[in-house]
């Protein structure tokens, strides 16, 4: 869809750290993460909720956010994951995204205010992006 971020990111119009790169789904770090190694998983052709995904696709889209929640726990070594998709209420890009962010016990994390934490720089999130890539 023109003008959709995820979509030009989809696209390889616009850069980011790719994490895993597939036919139907694409997920790469978030730009402003609530913690270092914070992921959004989106399917590849533009839906804006998960009730507009259809129903043959949402078994293979989940299967990849548990890849990934996975991947994030081995390569960051964190204690678990908090796994969240808003539906246009606080859906900050109209296009389907699950946020995938790792979690260490006593992170700080309460409730739904997520704090920020920028990458140093764009060889640390790339660092971030290898590690949990490499358990994809």
């Amino acid at each position: 869809m023109e003008g959709c971020v995820f979509c030009a990111i989809a696209a390889k119009e616009t850069p980011a750290f790719r994490v895993l790169d597939e036919p139907g789904v694409v997920a790469f770090l978030d730009t402003r993460p609530v913690f270092k190694g914070h992921l959004l998983v989106v399917p590849r052709r533009h839906v804006e909720t998960l009730g507009d995904l259809p129903p043959d696709e949402v078994a293979g889209y989940f299967a990849t956010v548990r890849q990934l929640s996975r991947a994030v726990e081995d390569g960051l070594a964190a204690g678990g994951t908090f796994v969240a998709i808003n539906n246009r209420v606080s859906q900050s890009v109209p296009h389907l995204h699950t946020h995938v962010i790792p979690r260490t016990k006593g992170d700080g994390l309460r409730g739904f205010f997520w704090p920020r934490h920028r990458y140093d720089s764009d060889a640390e999130a790339q660092t971030y992006a290898d590690k949990i890539a490499a358990g994809a």
